[in-house]
C-alpha cells in the first residue's frame, strides 16, 4: 500500500506542477494582462508602469518561477479590483462553494445509486426504463434553466425555500438540486452498468446459492464492488460542481468562489482568476488521489496491479 501511495503522490505533483505552467502561459496568452489592469483610457506611459509593477516586462519563465514561489509560501497576488490579498479573498468565499458542492454531491448520490441498484435489479421493466428516460432529461437540461425552474416553482409559486442568499440551509437547497441534478444520470447509468454486471458473477451465485440473505449479497457482496468506478466519478463530479458554479452561484446570489470568478472576469482582475484555476486544479487532483485510494481499499486489486 506504501508504494502505491507513493506512485500516486508522484503522480499527483506532476500533474499539478504541469496544470500550473499550462494554466500561467494560457492566461498571458489570452492577452496583453498590462493593458486590462490598466484600463480602456490608459496611455502607454501607464501600460508600461503596469508592466514594470507587476513584473511582465521580463521573460515569461522568470515570471513563473517567481509567481510559483509566491505561491508555494501562500501568497496568491494582490487583488486589481479588490485591492486585498487574493488568498484572503478565496478563503472568505470558498466555504460557500464546498459546501455547496458537497450538498449537491450528495444529493446526485443519493438520488443516482438507489435508482441505479432498482433498476438493475428489474432490467427492462418499467422502472427500469424510467430510471433511464430521467437520466436523458438530466443530461438534456441546462442547469440554469433547471435552476430559474426550480426558483418559480419552489421559490415564487410555493414560496417552500428562499431565492437568495446563505442565511442557513435552506439557502442551498435549490442550489443543490440544480447543481447536483446534472450529475445524476451519470452516476445512476453507471451504478445500473456495475450492478448489472456484478449480479452476474460467480460469486454471486455462489453466495445465493449458500443461502445468504438478499440485503446482504445485493449490499455487502454486490455493491461494493459495483460502486468501485462510482467513486472515481463521483470524485471527478464534485470537481466538476466546484468549477460550475459560477452561474448557479450567480443565479441563486451565493457569495463563492465561482461569483468571484464571474466578477473577477467581468473586472479583468487577472491575479484572482489565476489563483481560483490553481486553487480548483489543485481540489481536482487532491480529488482523484483520494478515490484512487479509496478504490484501492475497496478492491485489494488495485493495490496488487
Amino acid at each position: 500500500m506504501l508504494g502505491f501511495l507513493v506512485k500516486r503522490l508522484a503522480l499527483a505533483l506532476l500533474v499539478a506542477v504541469t496544470v500550473s505552467v499550462v494554466g500561467f502561459v494560457l492566461l498571458r496568452a489570452s492577452g496583453d494582462i498590462a493593458v486590462a489592469i490598466a484600463g480602456e483610457g490608459a496611455t502607454e506611459t501607464d501600460i508600461q508602469a503596469v508592466r514594470q509593477q507587476y513584473g511582465f516586462d521580463r521573460p515569461l519563465p522568470v515570471q513563473y518561477v517567481e509567481w510559483l514561489g509566491k505561491t508555494l509560501s501562500g501568497d496568491l497576488g494582490r487583488s486589481v479590483y479588490f485591492n486585498v490579498p487574493v488568498a484572503q479573498l478565496i478563503a472568505e468565499r470558498l466555504p460557500v462553494t464546498l459546501l455547496l458542492g458537497a450538498l449537491s454531491l450528495v444529493f446526485a448520490l443519493a438520488l443516482s445509486i438507489p435508482l441505479g441498484v432498482v433498476a438493475a435489479l428489474r432490467p427492462n421493466s418499467l422502472l427500469d426504463h424510467a430510471a433511464l428516460w430521467l437520466a436523458v432529461f438530466g443530461q438534456a437540461m441546462p442547469s440554469f434553466w433547471f435552476a430559474l425552474l426550480l426558483i418559480l416553482v419552489l421559490g415564487v409559486w410555493g414560496r417552500l425555500l428562499p431565492i437568495s442568499g446563505t442565511g442557513s440551509l435552506l439557502n442551498y437547497v435549490m442550489p443543490a438540486i440544480a447543481l447536483g441534478y446534472y450529475a445524476t444520470p451519470a452516476i445512476m447509468r453507471l451504478t445500473r452498468a456495475g450492478m448489472v454486471e456484478v449480479l452476474g458473477s460467480d460469486y454471486i451465485r455462489t453466495a445465493r446459492a449458500k443461502g445468504l440473505r438478499t440485503g446482504k449479497v445485493l449490499f455487502k457482496h454486490a455493491l461494493r464492488n459495483a460502486v468501485i468506478p462510482v467513486v472515481s466519478l463521483a470524485a471527478v463530479q464534485f470537481g466538476f460542481m466546484l468549477s460550475g458554479s459560477i452561474v448557479i452561484e450567480s443565479i441563486f446570489a451565493l457569495p463563492g468562489v465561482g461569483q468571484l470568478a464571474w466578477i473577477s472576469l467581468q473586472r479583468s482582475d487577472f491575479t484572482v482568476v489565476q489563483g481560483i484555476v490553481l486553487m480548483l486544479s489543485v481540489i481536482y487532483i487532491l480529488l482523484a488521489l483520494l478515490a484512487d485510494l479509496f478504490n484501492a481499499w475497496l478492491d485489494p486489486r488495485i493495490r496488487v496491479a
